[in-house]
């Protein structure tokens, strides 16, 4: 009999579990998928947003957004379409009825585990696919499939999952989640202004030195050059601010490292305080991107 066994949510940056369907069954083979189920849930932004793994007599279907994540053990010929149809229904409610603020700050086990009344109600509905009332729903997900079917787990993610060290296959590429960034906050956008109008500066200030370079030959052409590096810094570190990237901090830092040199070589063209603004401007939006961490994840103030 084709049937929904167990369902869980996950934090994706942690693998934190924040609610699960209450399961009684004591099979063999489900304990051991479930037990694949838990480590591929600490490692979900490492694939793919929408997943299946065979398992033997078992399937395990994910979906992940927003910094949560959805799986659920099914029978291995339940349909593909019901289970991410079931997925996308715990999707929806859970964002519906808890905040990004409060997902990304709870720190216990389980914290949201009066979700699993939904859990529940939602697994007995898909059980009985007779029941369901969500026809044109089914629909659209199985075209959505259809164009975009999900990834499906070799036996090498299984290792990887499970422990071992293997590298991941190629066909990642170009096809994982973009791992996203807590919501901005008023400082943020303050920062950002700021940014883009010190690289403004910056780039005027340089256009303005190239025109006295091309009037007089005696100008320092490197002028021109320190100019437009602070511009470049200053529009990175915005990028910086609004996408997520490998080795962010560091970035960040390297980028406010770029604008401090660049107005120490200006100092004859710029006071002291033109100088301060520029270096507290690259300050400040290095820390807001210090602070502005990916969902689910603890702000970071190692270098």
């Amino acid at each position: 009999m084709s049937m929904v066994l167990f369902a869980s949510v996950v934090r994706v940056g942690d693998g934190l579990p924040l609610s699960a369907s209450t399961d009684y069954e004591q099979d063999k083979d489900l304990q051991e998928t479930k037990r694949h189920l838990k480590g591929l849930s600490k490692k979900l932004s490492q694939f793919p947003d929408r997943c299946t793994l065979k398992t033997g007599p078992y399937s395990v279907n994910f979906t992940s957004s927003l910094g949560v994540g959805y799986l659920m053990v099914c029978t291995a010929n339940y349909p593909s379409v019901l289970a991410f149809c079931f997925l996308d229904e715990l999707q929806k409610e859970f964002i519906v009825t808890y905040d990004t603020k409060r997902i990304s700050s709870a720190v216990r086990p389980y914290s949201f585990i009066e979700f699993d009344t939904f859990i529940q109600k939602t697994k007995q509905r898909y059980n009985s696919p007779r029941s369901l009332s969500t026809k044109i729903n089914l629909a659209d997900m199985q075209t959505e499939i259809k164009l975009r079917p999900p990834y499906q787990l070799s036996p090498e993610d299984l290792q990887a999952i499970n422990g071992f060290s293997v590298r991941m296959p190629s066909k990642y590429k170009g096809i994982a989640p973009t791992q996203m960034l807590e919501p901005v906050t008023l400082p943020g956008i303050v920062s950002c202004v700021l940014s883009i109008l010190c690289g403004g500066l910056n780039l005027l200030r340089g256009v303005h030195a190239i025109e006295s370079i091309l009037q007089n030959d005696d100008e320092d052409f490197n002028y021109v050059i320190a100019f437009f590096l602070g511009t470049a810094a200053c529009l990175y570190q915005c990028y910086l601010f609004a996408y997520f990237s490998v080795w962010r901090n560091s970035k960040s830092f390297l980028a406010f490292a770029l604008i401090c040199l660049s107005n120490m070589y200006l100092y004859e063209l710029r006071n002291m305080w033109q100088i301060l603004f520029h270096v507290a401007v690259g300050a400040f939006m290095t820390l807001q991107i210090r602070l502005r961490q990916p969902l689910g994840k603890a702000p970071d103030y190692n270098v």
